[in-house]
């Protein structure tokens, strides 16, 4: 592989391609361990996703030669640049500061990947309901939390954002 900034963000986003399609397969899969490989690529999909925008903060930062060029996380270095004028750079600031968008919600998604599981807080009910409850087994476990398409819109989106900087930043 080139050492190029840009290859590590190219083979970032093809790795991601390549987990949401095992995830695709452990989706329509029957066998006993399917949930356990969908969670498996869907988390490996958001690793993934991560790294090419960590990536193309690198591209960035290198193509301007700034001093955070190297930082180790995405989030450091869009803190430590918020103040320049770079127009790329204030493009993902925006975006990542903005709840609703598509990449404050995968930097988000990616930080909760590093915190332990919580259990669903539930009120406290009535005192006279019996203490222990009854479960179905064979009911599927309702999980909420990304789908296939959305890692997939997130990938899209990540990936016309490099080549639409790259036009940008390339010397003429």
């Amino acid at each position: 592989m080139a050492k190029e900034r840009y290859t590590r963000t190219n083979q970032k986003i093809y790795f991601a391609g390549l987990a949401l399609g095992a995830l695709g397969r452990a989706e329509s899969g029957e066998s006993v361990s399917a949930s356990g490989l969908a969670q498996a690529e869907r988390e490996s999909a958001l690793f993934h996703l991560y790294g090419a925008l960590l990536g193309l903060c690198h591209e960035i930062a290198g193509y301007y030669r700034l001093p955070h060029a190297a930082d180790p996380s995405a989030e450091s270095l869009l803190g430590a640049v918020q103040d320049l004028a770079i127009p790329e750079l204030a493009e993902l600031i925006e975006l990542a500061h903005n709840r609703e968008t598509w990449l404050a919600r995968l930097l988000s998604e990616y930080a909760a990947l590093f915190l332990p599981p919580q259990a669903p807080r539930v009120a406290k009910g009535d005192v006279r309901v019996a203490v222990i409850q009854v479960i179905q087994l064979d009911e599927a476990e309702t999980e909420e939390g990304l789908t296939r398409a959305e890692l997939e819109t997130w990938r899209q989106n990540l990936k016309g954002l490099a080549i639409r900087f790259r036009e940008g930043l390339s010397e003429c």
